[in-house]
């Protein structure tokens, strides 16, 4: 559990610094060779803690704490859901389709990774239209703290 949760406090740690330099950083500069080097081993190694490090992680803490093996039943004829750390129990005898907790532990991870390819793409995105708002926050013209534009004196 530890190991898990601190691999995705690292993991922000790792995200967080993109969005104060990339509002620091003009739109449009060229980037150096060094630049792009540095960037590209930053992006590979976030990339590596989320899909590689991350998962493996909840994999890890899913089959030695949580003890989520395939032959422990959930859902199905003879399932019995137990809720890990409470000891709260459901007899499942009426659902038709056998779920043991490794499967879910398996669709967890698979939900682990398709959320982090959404941050990454709004990451993306975010970073390719920083220029436009910059545009659209000088194209707005400064009022007062009443409401009425701002007039330049004579």
């Amino acid at each position: 559990m530890v190991a898990f949760f601190t691999s995705l406090l690292v993991l922000v740690l790792l995200i967080v610094p993109i969005f104060p330099y990339a509002k620091r950083r003009p739109v449009g500069t060229p980037i150096t060779w060094g630049e792009a080097m540095l960037a590209s081993v930053y992006v590979f190694f976030i990339m590596f803690w989320a899909y590689g490090v991350v998962p493996h992680h909840w994999l890890t803490w899913a089959d030695s704490e949580l003890n989520w093996r395939p032959d422990r039943m959930w859902l199905g004829p003879n399932g019995i859901m137990v809720f890990p750390k409470t000891g709260w129990t459901i007899t499942t005898h009426w659902f038709p389709i056998s779920v043991s907790a490794q499967a879910v532990r398996d669709v967890i991870a698979v939900v682990i990774y398709v959320v982090f390819l959404g941050i990454q793409m709004y990451i993306w995105a975010w970073w390719q239209n920083r220029g436009k708002r910059a545009e659209a926050s000088a194209a707005v013209e400064p009022v007062s703290t009443y409401g009425r534009p701002l007039m330049k004196r004579a």
